[in-house]
């Protein structure tokens, strides 16, 4: 019986990772839509603050956070999709982009969080959660990695997951973002990444 229950959990473990993940996005959204405060975006800024804020690392954070924005990810896709010779993969890296870009602009008009304001480092406009730039770093860095798994190496996989925690780190660093908004876009867009390659591997494995 336990080992039938280990070979079931095998098999399945994309889907319960999405679940996990989307019952732990839905808690924070439930708290954020009743404006309660959170105890761990009080903990996560005050470690970070803590041991990481310092004139040395504040310039770091501030180039980090670029690599989970608009303007590099569009570019970065245009790029993947004009270069990339199997256009089947390009136009999957497009449309993946396209596609959580749209949610998240969706959700943070239904929740309408405001940005954190005591401790910003850096101007940001738009509502707070989820976070965009966790969202699409984790979606875009993430498809990668699922691409790189697939069809290059190990040390690439290892350098974009770095990246996307870092990506995330750096928002709570720079005041733009609570801990539970880069952890709720980390959570939704696991999530939407486990339903948007279970879908896409079809159409990429007709050549």
């Amino acid at each position: 019986m336990k080992d039938n229950w280990k070979e079931y959990i095998k098999k399945n473990l994309k889907w319960v990772v999405l679940f996990i993940c989307l019952v732990g996005f839905l808690a924070l959204t439930e708290d954020v839509f009743n404006k309660e405060i959170m105890q761990g975006d009080i903990i996560g800024y005050k470690m970070i603050s803590t041991f990481l804020i310092s004139d040395f690392v504040t310039p770091i954070a501030k180039f980090i956070t670029n690599f989970g924005g608009a303007i590099f990810l569009s570019i970065a896709t245009i790029a993947l999709l004009v270069l990339i010779k199997n256009k089947k993969i390009g136009l999957s890296i497009f449309s993946n982009i396209v596609i959580i870009t749209i949610l998240n602009q969706l959700l943070k008009r239904i929740l309408r969080r405001p940005r954190p304001t005591e401790f910003r480092i850096v101007e940001e406009t738009g509502y707070s959660f989820p976070s965009g730039h966790s969202i699409t770093s984790m979606v875009f860095y993430g498809y990668l990695v699922y691409l790189t798994y697939k069809y290059i190496k190990w040390s690439l996989i290892v350098l974009l997951s770095i990246l996307i925690c870092l990506i995330g780190i750096s928002r709570i660093y720079l005041g733009v973002h609570y801990t539970s908004d880069v952890l709720g876009g980390f959570l939704l867009s696991i999530s939407y990444l486990v339903v948007y390659i279970s879908l896409i591997k079809k159409i990429l494995s007709e050549e």
